[in-house]
């Protein structure tokens, strides 16, 4: 890995952590289409700088999680998640991770569904954001959903979008509850992954993570004030096109 690529996954998955379109999936894809050779090192690469992303949730959101209420629902809608991706850890990262079809697949089939559902979805247009109407039952359910994420391309955030659009919580409401989601999701994936694999895979390479950590937090903050500025006024029609598009792009490029 060099430098600058370093950078521009960093770019990816700020840009894509918080959107419905699969960052996990982008930054196969753009590691794949940068040459960059698979390696123990690269997929440990994936999985951290996603907390340069969530940084910027917790500079933005302290607040939320100082709020006692509030984070009683985001450890509830946590539990489905961090069960399911502790018993299958090694599955996901040594196979899944590894699966270029897995994340085309699931980016085309993704944005086919997501498409479909904004055209019948008839829920509440409210602009405001309020997490404290999220009761505890639909926290859970929203774990659920965000439990599909662990096959790649699938998109936390469009797992968990979806799935709160469905139990009939406001748009913004959702799209805020699915950033506060991915801090505890994403900062266990990380530490997880740390514990498992061996120190001398990240001996030489510390200066691409910290590179790929830090460009990931500041491409994300710019990202999430976008996104809640687009979600009070447009639906995710759009996402689910770019997901079927960049899945036949790919499908072109490596098929």
């Amino acid at each position: 890995m060099t430098e600058i690529q370093s950078i521009v996954l960093g770019v990816v998955e700020g840009l894509t952590e918080f959107l419905p379109v699969s960052s996990t999936g982008h930054l196969i894809l753009t590691s794949r289409m940068l040459d960059i050779a698979d390696s123990e090192f690269v997929k440990s690469f994936n999985i951290i700088i996603q907390f340069g992303a969530i940084l910027s949730v917790l500079v933005l959101y302290w607040r939320e999680f100082i709020e006692k209420n509030h984070l009683k629902k985001i450890i509830t809608a946590s539990i489905p998640t961090a069960i399911i991706g502790f018993g299958f850890y090694q599955i996901i990262k040594n196979s899944l991770l590894e699966s270029s079809g897995v994340v085309l697949w699931a980016l085309l089939l993704g944005g086919i569904f997501l498409i479909i559902f904004e055209l019948s979805y008839k829920g509440p247009d409210v602009a405001k954001e309020d997490v404290g109407e999220i009761t505890y039952k639909q926290a859970f359910m929203i774990g659920v959903f965000q439990s599909l994420a662990i096959i790649p391309g699938v998109s936390r955030s469009a797992a968990t979008i979806i799935g709160g659009l469905s139990l009939g919580i406001p748009r913004p409401t959702i799209v805020k509850f699915s950033f506060l989601l991915a801090v505890p999701v994403l900062l266990g994936a990380s530490l997880l992954d740390v514990t498992q694999v061996p120190k001398s895979v990240f001996e030489g390479n510390m200066k691409f993570l910290i590179i790929g950590f830090v460009v990931s937090f500041i491409v994300a903050m710019m990202a999430i004030k976008f996104f809640m500025h687009y979600v009070r006024r447009k639906n995710f029609i759009p996402f689910g096109i770019y997901r079927i598009l960049i899945a036949l792009a790919f499908f072109f490029i490596i098929f």
